[in-house]
């Protein structure tokens, strides 16, 4: 068990590094490595510091113990050049991390962000890796808890390296051997110092490992508790309406308070573990300053060294000792930077997941292709959810340049996920879906999506940079039923809360007859209206955009009126069975379409 967990910890960090370690090559690896030698410049010109520090620590005692003014006031003298370098140095060490920092965070967010929007990863995801909860807070806060600690990581391990080797040598020149006498033979200890700091970083380093190595498991849980947390606030937030209409209060008061009791149950667990790991720490933080005088005051009483030769051996002691713990004083935040991490690299586990050939492994998918004429070719299409449950069975149709084509049956035979297919968004089965080249195709769902911004970009979504006249834009909603709005066309506004449902869905035919796509694909697109409203709406589309092929799903009365032919999904226990037939009151109307388009041309 412990195996396989550690196989799955350095599995983790492989494939985090596998990304993140991208930022080095690509179109970035210039800025990458500029900002990494100049860390690494400033590493080592604060090492310098320190040394000169340490050497100023002995020249001022040792002046000090000889009562000797000249060279008190030489140490003096060379003390604000010292001060200033390390400052200075200290502060350009400081602003180079944080830009590296910002810098690797900025690639990575723009890598995972732009990797979970494309291809509608974002929309599937929760089909198929419902696990991973809250990937925006992964690519917004975890992303940024593992690139800031990890720079930070770097430096001071490759400083604790450095400075160990460093004042370890200073401490076999100074402080020498230990001579003592044991049975009658002696006994000599070459450069017992640096021998007893390393072994004193060892045990130290021991003791913390095992006292913090429950943690990092206790971390991961505590901040998904907190996701989870947060998302349900979210959700809160988003439904407040049609939760306060329905008084939902004390039901979400109690889903709140039971999803904060899992983060206080996760916090009380990672509370509990650093107060084991607190007294490890604060048994080294005192032991710290008091372990090197005593072991170098039997040389300082014996007169074989001085007090600065005292003084520097304490310092490049403790230099050692602070270098050989790094790993104990930074247990904590390596277990919850491994956290972030973690979450991180489940988070393009999943992402990888979705890929195509991935998802379904030795399993068929649903083919999209370019068809070889302006018609919508479905060919031996079958639709299955991810637990292989078949949705709709071996269908077959085809749907004409210019077609009015009406979807209705039962609840749960799969007419939304027909939708979801031909949009590419459901990969899940087999057969075929074949749509004509270079067309450009409208989506228009229950819920329309009218994004932050202002009224014209709502309406131009998403091409809200295309350059259309005002005027078109205003008469667009004028006719929609929505004038009043045109005034407000530059007003920045969260227009999804400030509109009605119906609103919103007169909305979306404002942007068809803007944008005039060549294939409509509508999804109870007028359920929120009144049987008036859509009549007016559909038979604006239906003179504006006769030329546009049109796929709907709906059952309001009236719906067949606007249509030419009607597609049924019939239940069966091997899934959907479709069957298709002419509306003959159709006829009707396409004859009076024509005729409306022929009086607006002789006009």
């Amino acid at each position: 068990m412990k195996s396989r967990a550690s196989g799955l910890r350095r599995s983790r960090l492989r494939q985090f590094f596998r990304v993140a370690l991208g930022f080095w090559r690509g179109k970035t690896r210039l800025r990458a490595w500029g900002l990494t030698i100049a860390v690494l410049l400033f590493v080592a010109a604060q090492l310098g510091a320190a040394v000169g520090i340490n050497s100023w620590n002995r020249l001022f005692f040792d002046a000090l113990e000889k009562r000797d003014f000249d060279k008190i006031w030489t140490a003096v003298g060379w003390l604000p050049l010292i001060v200033a370098a390390s400052a200075a140095s200290l502060s350009c060490l400081v602003i180079s991390r944080m830009l590296l920092q910002m810098r690797w965070r900025e690639w990575l967010t723009h890598r995972l962000a732009g990797w979970w929007i494309a291809d509608q990863r974002y929309y599937r995801m929760q089909f198929v890796a419902r696990e991973q909860s809250a990937p925006e807070y992964r690519i917004a806060e975890d992303v940024r808890l593992s690139i800031e600690p990890l720079v930070e990581f770097a430096i001071g391990l490759l400083s604790a390296f450095v400075t160990a080797v460093t004042f370890a040598a200073i401490l076999w020149q100074v402080a020498g051997s230990a001579h003592f006498t044991l049975a009658g033979a002696e006994i000599v200890i070459p450069s017992y110092m640096a021998i007893a700091a390393i072994v004193y970083a060892v045990i130290a380093s021991i003791a913390a490992y095992f006292a913090g190595r429950p943690l990092v498991p206790r971390i991961a849980a505590k901040n998904e508790a907190e996701a989870q947390f947060r998302a349900e606030m979210t959700r809160l937030r988003e439904n407040a309406e049609s939760i306060a209409l329905i008084k939902g209060d004390a039901d979400e008061r109690d889903s709140v308070g039971e999803n904060y009791g899992r983060v206080v149950a996760a916090w009380l667990k990672v509370i509990r573990q650093q107060g084991v790991i607190a007294i490890v720490l604060n048994t080294n933080g005192a032991l710290f300053p008091i372990v090197p005088l005593l072991l170098i005051a039997p040389k300082y009483l014996s007169g074989e060294i001085t007090l600065g030769a005292v003084m520097q051996v304490v310092a490049a002691f403790s230099a050692v000792q602070a270098a050989l713990i790094w790993f104990v004083d930074n247990f904590v935040r390596l277990a919850e930077w491994f956290a972030s991490v973690r979450r991180v690299d489940e988070l393009a586990e999943a992402l990888e997941a979705l890929d195509v050939g991935t998802i379904m492994e030795g399993e068929t998918q649903i083919e999209l292709g370019e068809s070889e004429d302006d018609d919508i070719h479905i060919a031996d299409l079958s639709i299955a959810h991810l637990n292989g449950r078949i949705v709709i069975a071996d269908a077959s149709i085809v749907i004409e340049a210019g077609e009015k084509v009406l979807v209705a049956g039962e609840s749960g035979t799969g007419k939304s996920t027909l939708i979801r297919a031909i949009a590419g968004l459901w990969p899940w089965g087999a057969g075929s879906i074949k749509l004509p080249p270079g067309k450009r195709i409208a989506f228009v769902p229950q819920k329309p999506y009218l994004p932050i911004g202002t009224l014209r970009d709502v309406l131009l979504y998403p091409e809200a940079e295309s350059r259309v006249d005002d005027e078109a834009v205003r008469d667009a909603l004028k006719r929609c039923g929505l004038a009043s709005l045109g005034r407000r066309l530059d007003e920045e506004e969260r227009w999804d809360q400030t509109l009605s449902g119906g609103e919103r869905q007169r909305i979306a035919f404002a942007r068809l007859l803007i944008q005039k796509p060549d294939i409509i694909i509508m999804d109870e697109a007028t359920s929120a209206l009144d049987e008036a409203s859509q009549d007016s709406l559909l038979g604006l589309i239906d003179s504006e955009l006769s030329y546009a092929t049109i796929i709907s799903v709906g059952h309001r009365p009236g719906l067949e009126d606007f249509h030419e032919r009607k597609i049924t999904f019939e239940k069966r226990e091997a899934g959907a069975h479709l069957t298709s037939k002419r509306l003959t009151r159709s006829l009707w109307r396409l004859f009076r379409r024509r005729e409306a388009a022929n009086d607006r041309s002789v006009a």
